[in-house]
């Protein structure tokens, strides 16, 4: 009400509005927790974005079919139960995945959520006129994706595919929003939803984005679930590691994540809890054999050189504290890690020794090998981390010492991880190497970055093997794991997978990189997931 019309009110109903709050007591103050995210979202259609800032919000307005727990288990979200054989949600041969939703499912405007939205998000993903960020596996695994009735859904798969846990439905859109779009327009790449999707399928909904500073969530009174504790999340973006460590010591953020090793004791110091949520990823180089890689990388013998002439040990002794380890595989910290693999050691004797036999040496005395006019100095580009520039910086000494340059290059996230059709730099092979933390479909083992199938090109500009790697024994072993079905045969498969990209030093571990979270005091009821991070987000509270 304004001052205006305040003024001409009856002093003795302004007596009686006064007594009536008095009775009532002050209004109940709203329970906001601030997340502070060093990166801002990219997108927030889940079918568009593979940035883990995009994905950690799905759980807040826009949950998984099914979601993981806090020991990474899977659980229904949307389904009445998880299928399987036993109750005739899998059929026998693995082949048709048959799924019962609640029915009790409801957009956050009202509307049902059904089947149909099920199969509007399939068509979605496999239409070649929507932009996703990938397609896998409805493009290549899935045959059909068919509604019976509203509260059915049911897959069929190419043949059998055991990972589907792992893959599918990670959020579905709404038709009655986005199939008018895509009516209208053939696509909904341009949709307006893609960055306000302000109807959902979540405990919150989302209120507003404003780029380059905040997004907000309120909570959803519509949740079949139940409306969550919290009354808002604000999330503020914030431009480094740096900001988002004096943000949560200052008090003024309850969450923040994706921060390094050296920061935990200032976090701790200042009363924050930090905790470690194995996700199954691992910072590690990434080496580009495509068309327009160094020559020296398409020799085995200067690849093993990398490993051994770089101490990767003493980067997680001396620039983490020593409170994480170099990992031995892209599989480390999950069941699936072949315990007999040990990481590359640190010998730049034998890595002088095998460039030497590969007929790359200093024959100009610069100080740097050449082989055939081609001087060997390798390209490494990576984020703008701090963390990561101090291990290009430590990388470039050491590895200038057996006589191999590197031309360090950093990058905002956005620009590095951009896609190919994008003029993404990892994507479009600017790097011989490139630096990032990944996982596979955690907590699955598969991962289609190192399919042949999935190189980019200018007519798959969406691929996802950004390193340009087509190894036939290594695709046939993917394609495999795919269909076996017997836990310890796929185990075995995976061992052999992961000590063939070992010996062939198609991927070397830097360090162990679980989520760490820091957690404020004011913060009750966290549970985390390294699948779906807030997966109990709904639980959540704060106190007085």
């Amino acid at each position: 009400m304004s001052t205006r019309l305040m003024r001409i009110i009856p002093a003795v109903l302004i007596l009686a509005v006064f007594a009536l709050g008095a009775c009532q007591g002050p209004p109940e103050e709203q329970k906001v927790a601030t997340f502070i995210f060093t990166q801002e979202f990219d997108t927030l259609n889940p079918y568009y974005s593979s940035m883990f800032f995009s994905i950690s919000t799905h759980q807040l307005w826009n949950v998984w079919a099914w979601q993981f727990d806090d020991g990474n288990s899977p659980y229904p979200v949307m389904l009445v139960e998880m299928p399987t054989v036993e109750n005739g949600g899998v059929s026998a041969d693995g082949t048709v995945l048959t799924m019962k939703l609640r029915d009790d499912l409801t957009w956050s405007d009202g509307e049902p959520l059904t089947a149909a939205d099920f199969v509007f998000t399939y068509q979605m993903n496999v239409d070649p006129n929507n932009a996703v960020s990938s397609a896998y596996p409805y493009d290549t695994e899935v045959a059909s994706v068919e509604a019976p009735d509203d509260r059915t859904v049911v897959v069929t798969f190419n043949q059998a595919f055991i990972p589907w846990a792992a893959n599918l439905w990670k959020g579905v859109l709404p038709e009655h929003i986005l199939g008018p779009v895509f009516e209208a327009e053939g696509t909904i790449d341009n949709a307006e939803w893609n960055t306000a999707p302000t109807v959902s399928a979540g405990p919150f909904v989302f209120a507003e984005w404003e780029s380059g500073s905040f997004a907000r969530f309120v909570a959803n009174d519509n949740y079949w679930l139940g409306r969550p504790l919290l009354d808002e999340i604000f999330i503020r973006f914030v431009p480094d590691d740096a900001s988002q460590i004096n943000a949560l010591v200052a008090g003024d953020g309850d969450l923040g994540t994706f921060f390094a090793y050296p920061d935990v004791p200032t976090l701790e110091e200042a009363g924050i809890e930090v905790i470690t949520v194995q996700s199954g990823y691992n910072e590690g180089w990434f080496l580009y054999l495509g068309e327009n890689a160094h020559p020296g990388m398409q020799d085995l013998r200067v690849r093993q050189a990398l490993a051994l002439g770089f101490d990767r040990a003493a980067i997680n002794s001396d620039l983490l504290l020593g409170l994480t380890q170099p990992p031995s595989t892209y599989w480390e910290n999950t069941p699936f890690a072949d315990p007999s693999i040990e990481p590359w050691p640190y010998d730049p004797e034998q890595a002088a020794a095998l460039l030497d036999e590969a007929g790359w040496v200093d024959s100009n005395g610069d100080g740097t090998r050449d082989k055939d006019g081609v001087e060997l100095v390798l390209s490494y580009g990576t984020t703008t981390r701090e963390i990561r520039q101090d291990t290009q910086a430590v990388a470039q000494q050491q590895l200038s010492e057996i006589g191999i340059g590197l031309e360090l290059s950093n990058a905002d996230a956005d620009t590095f991880f951009a896609s190919y059709g994008d003029g993404g730099l990892a994507a479009t092979g600017q790097f011989d190497i490139m630096e990032w933390s990944d996982s596979t479909n955690f907590p699955d083992p598969d991962w289609y970055y190192w399919l042949c199938s999935e190189i980019p090109s200018d007519d798959y500009p969406d691929g996802q093997n950004w390193q340009a790697i087509c190894d036939e024994p290594l695709d046939a072993w993917f394609q495999q794991q795919l269909a076996e079905a017997d836990p310890e045969k796929r185990m075995q498969i995976f061992h052999q997978i992961s000590r063939y990209i070992f010996e062939q030093v198609y991927w070397l571990g830097l360090w162990q990189d679980p989520d760490l979270w820091g957690i404020s005091g004011r913060l009750t009821n966290v549970r985390l997931s390294g699948v779906t991070p807030f997966f109990s987000i709904a639980e959540w509270d704060l106190t007085p």
